[in-house]
């Protein structure tokens, strides 16, 4: 009998040590972009290259007690699953069809890039307030499938 991980633990088990890199002050957040069961780029969450991290600046977000899930454009940093995107485009990576690994699940600004980079399935560790992230995968027939940290069983939300 192997004593393999499964692929949904491999990857996930890579997304919380990227996670390790995040400069975020409030949530660390990892992603791993998957293409037939080989990564293709990681992200993390914090500021953008050449800025200053939110531990030299502030967290704009906690400052002004803004709740989690709301107002994302007041901060500084770019989500992890936008840098992995990003680095998929700058390695010249194709996302169509691609498989997203995240620790947390993605806020609605995420799901719509996510939606439009054309991955087809988001596999998450913890949800986030944000129903509208919801709605837009399911409008869009993006599989968000939650795994317990536990039993590592599945849930198709």
């Amino acid at each position: 009998m192997e004593n393999r991980p499964t692929w949904q633990k491999y990857f996930m088990d890579m997304a919380v040590l990227v996670s390790s890199r995040s400069t975020c002050l409030r949530r660390k957040v990892g992603a791993v972009l998957v293409k037939d069961n080989q990564i293709i780029s990681t992200g993390y969450n914090g500021a953008p290259k050449h800025i200053p991290h939110c531990e030299h600046t502030g967290c704009i977000r906690k400052i002004n007690n803004v709740p989690s899930g709301e107002r994302h454009e007041l901060c500084r940093g770019v989500h992890a699953e936008q840098n992995a995107i990003i680095q998929a485009a700058i390695n010249g990576s194709s996302t169509r069809g691609a498989e997203l690994y995240c620790t947390n699940h993605p806020c609605s600004i995420c799901a719509k890039i996510i939606i439009n980079a054309e991955i087809k399935t988001v596999y998450i560790f913890d949800g986030y307030p944000d129903k509208l992230a919801q709605q837009l995968f399911e409008e869009a027939d993006v599989d968000l499938i939650l795994i317990d940290q536990d039993s590592w069983t599945l849930t198709r939300l």
